[in-house]
């Protein structure tokens, strides 16, 4: 007899089961059933939590990207702390990218969402790790804190996502390091 969840425990499986199906089968093909099967539990589980699809692909994202947020590296150096949170995004990422931009295509379409709107750095705690990882950098007076634009602080990781985005695979350290020295580090010194 399968144990019961509840609480954090059920939300998680119910989370991890969405991130399945829209995983395997891509968001046309993404259904409440598949996730109940998936979870092992009843549809009225589910609906309790998330009335519709969209509500619940928009928990799921939420959920993968809390759960997948790399930890803030504290090399004692701003250009090294870059680089390292880059390498974890771009071998350890890539799946989670390709989902958010082409397998959520349509989704975005026909709700009229974008991937900024299920990408918010603030419900996910996104900023708050790029917040402490400028923040060490300005105690060490690496950076002067007035070039330091909230654009300026993603510009590398948008500029990863393209990279992602453009070969479906890890980046090379050789583009991530010119990213970083020669686009974003002028930047901010």
């Amino acid at each position: 007899m399968a144990q019961r969840r509840h609480g954090a425990a059920l939300e998680t499986a119910l989370l991890d089961a969405a991130w399945d199906e829209l995983t395997d089968n891509g968001y046309a093909r993404f259904t409440m059933d598949g996730v109940v099967k998936r979870a092992g539990t009843s549809p009225p589980v589910l609906y309790r939590r998330w009335s519709d699809r969209d509500e619940l692909i928009r928990a799921t994202i939420v959920h993968v990207l809390k759960e997948s947020r790399p930890g803030v590296p504290d090399t004692g150096s701003l250009r090294e702390d870059v680089l390292t949170l880059m390498r974890e995004i771009a071998t350890a990422h890539v799946q989670l990218v390709t989902v958010m931009y082409a397998h959520l295509a349509s989704y975005y379409r026909e709700t009229g969402r974008s991937p900024s709107d299920l990408f918010d750095p603030v419900a996910t705690g996104r900023k708050a790790a790029l917040d402490t990882l400028f923040d060490r950098a300005i105690d060490r007076g690496e950076i002067k804190p007035e070039l330091l634009t909230e654009r300026i602080k993603t510009l590398p990781f948008v500029l990863l996502r393209h990279e992602i985005l453009s070969t479906f695979a890890p980046v090379p350290d050789h583009i991530l390091e010119e990213i970083v020295d020669t686009i974003f580090l002028p930047l901010v010194h």
